[in-house]
């Protein structure tokens, strides 16, 4: 194309930063909404963090949030292999949502329970897919009108991913018990684990142990086969953190 710039740049300023229930990348659901009981704030950052930028946004119940995928390396490739195609079958990264891409840019819809403007501005979310750190560079609300389109093609990826049956051992239910939120964190626990967070190319891993922390637990768990066709994740252990 004539007069296209070739070398242009553009300089991307965060708004503000996620606290959310995954410290860590491992165990983070692969898309948002997955896991409904994972909680998030969105602290805004100056000169961002004034009520009137968010003035209105109230009144919508979903946000699309634009961020940076700040764990992911720099470098990246044409070629990725998706998690839903196994691990191993590779297919273009823009015919993906890998997290090892050009920009490095992620697009995330989660749901706005509250805004809090006490002292600045914190958005609280629901349903995020966003490790605690994340920088978020754009913030829009959600229109279903418009943007929810049930019969588009949807390619490699036409339905949600499976969800296995999630139980606790003996001892990781005493701990839970004592959690101060246990409800909450049970179902938090069930939602993701039970979508098998483990790397598509440990799927036939079933002895091996996984470790991941939610919030200030860390949990043991283990994919264990119960027939030919079903198998359940195991909640081997929960142990608190210290804080």
């Amino acid at each position: 194309m004539r007069n296209t710039p070739l070398n242009e740049s553009f300089a991307l300023t965060p708004l503000g930063y996620i606290e959310s229930d995954y410290p860590d990348k491992f165990g983070v659901p692969r898309q948002p909404g997955l896991a409904t009981a994972a909680k998030a704030t969105l602290v805004l950052t100056p000169p961002f963090n004034s009520p009137l930028c968010v003035r209105g946004l109230e009144a919508f119940s979903h946000l699309w949030l634009s961020f940076i995928f700040h764990h992911s390396p720099q470098e990246w490739s044409p070629l990725v292999r998706p998690p839903r195609l196994g691990g191993n079958k590779k297919t273009g990264v823009f015919a993906s949502r890998s997290t090892h891409r050009p920009n490095r840019l992620g697009l995330s819809l989660v749901e706005l329970v509250d805004i809090n403007t006490q002292g600045g501005v914190c958005l609280l979310l629901k349903g995020a897919d966003l490790v605690t750190g994340t920088p978020v560079v754009d913030i829009k609300p959600y229109l279903p009108w418009a943007e929810a389109l049930p019969d588009a093609r949807s390619g490699f990826a036409p339905e949600p991913p499976s969800v296995y049956p999630v139980e606790f051992s003996i001892a990781a239910n005493s701990t839970l018990k004592q959690h101060s939120d246990a409800d909450g964190l049970r179902q938090l626990i069930v939602q993701v684990v039970g979508q098998d967070p483990r790397p598509a190319y440990h799927s036939n891993g079933l002895s091996r142990e996984y470790g991941m922390q939610l919030r200030d637990v860390n949990i043991r768990f283990q994919s264990r086969q119960l027939t030919d066709n079903t198998a359940i994740m195991f909640i081997i252990d929960i142990q608190n953190i210290d804080v």
